[in-house]
């Protein structure tokens, strides 16, 4: 049982009604959200929709994760195959902004092998083929324009990218530049992925931001628990010194990418 004053706590920082991240998660006392301009990936981040307060993370399969690392989960479909998992879901999170503010076509992910996957080529008739090592267009002429084909188009992308092949295309982000959208990633096999989706500052320019990830095998997308802060919020500290600590994985501040 929580004592009294952790209680409280924490219903200050958490909205149980509100249904994005940014009506959900109240920045702690002291911290603002600073603006995000409309159609930002910021903003889109912070209007992510979150299904029902207790919620609980499920498998591509169904399956219930067992691990309580989390205390929100997005409303958006894991798929029904095991693909979408951590590296996946930042990919998945910034191909849906991009289409949504409509520039499809700057849509392209790099497979493990260098081909580079641009959804332009996609949407005019091409699509992808896979022989060993080596990736190539080839001419379907299929329409590439609805949402189902922008969905197996990322289903492609999750089974040939991954954690090394998303780090070497992002650029190094210093920790005190983190804004939403950035992303700690450590690129191998296994590797991981963290997508920072929301960022609250104080006065003294100190940072608090929440994390979102998938993990193995494909699961729904969920906001990560800070188990080292007050009754688990969800807010992390950008001073978290040599090691950013995770439920599930540690990283170092120089894993920080940016787009």
């Amino acid at each position: 049982m929580l004592f009294p004053f952790l209680a409280l706590y924490l219903t200050l920082l958490v909205a149980p009604p509100g249904n994005t991240i940014e009506t959900r998660f109240n920045p702690p006392p002291g911290f603002v959200r600073k603006p995000a301009a409309a159609g930002s990936f910021a903003a889109y981040l912070r209007s992510l929709p979150l299904k029902p307060a207790g919620s609980k993370v499920h498998y591509f399969n169904g399956a219930e994760k067992p691990a309580n690392v989390y205390n929100a989960v997005v409303d958006l479909d894991v798929g029904k195959r095991d693909l979408q998992q951590c590296a996946d879901a930042v990919m998945r999170l910034r191909a849906e902004w991009l289409w949504q503010v409509g520039r499809k076509d700057e849509i392209s992910f790099r497979f493990s092998n260098g081909f580079r996957a641009d959804y332009r080529r996609w949407r005019h008739g091409e699509r992808n083929s896979v022989k060993g090592n080596h990736a190539f267009w080839r001419l379907d002429e299929r329409n590439g324009n609805s949402y189902a084909s922008f969905r197996q188009f990322l289903d492609v992308v999750f089974t040939y990218a991954g954690t090394l092949s998303l780090a070497a295309s992002m650029r190094q982000q210093d920790l005190a530049q983190l804004e939403a959208g950035d992303v700690f990633i450590r690129g191998g096999s296994p590797g991981h992925a963290v997508l920072v989706v929301d960022v609250v500052e104080n006065g003294r320019g100190e940072k608090r931001f929440l994390l979102a990830q998938s993990y193995m095998p494909a699961q729904d997308i969920h906001i990560l628990k800070n188990e080292a802060a007050a009754g688990g919020s969800s807010w992390y500290s950008d001073r978290f010194g040599a090691v950013l600590q995770t439920p599930e994985w540690d990283f170092k501040a120089s894993e920080l990418k940016s787009w």
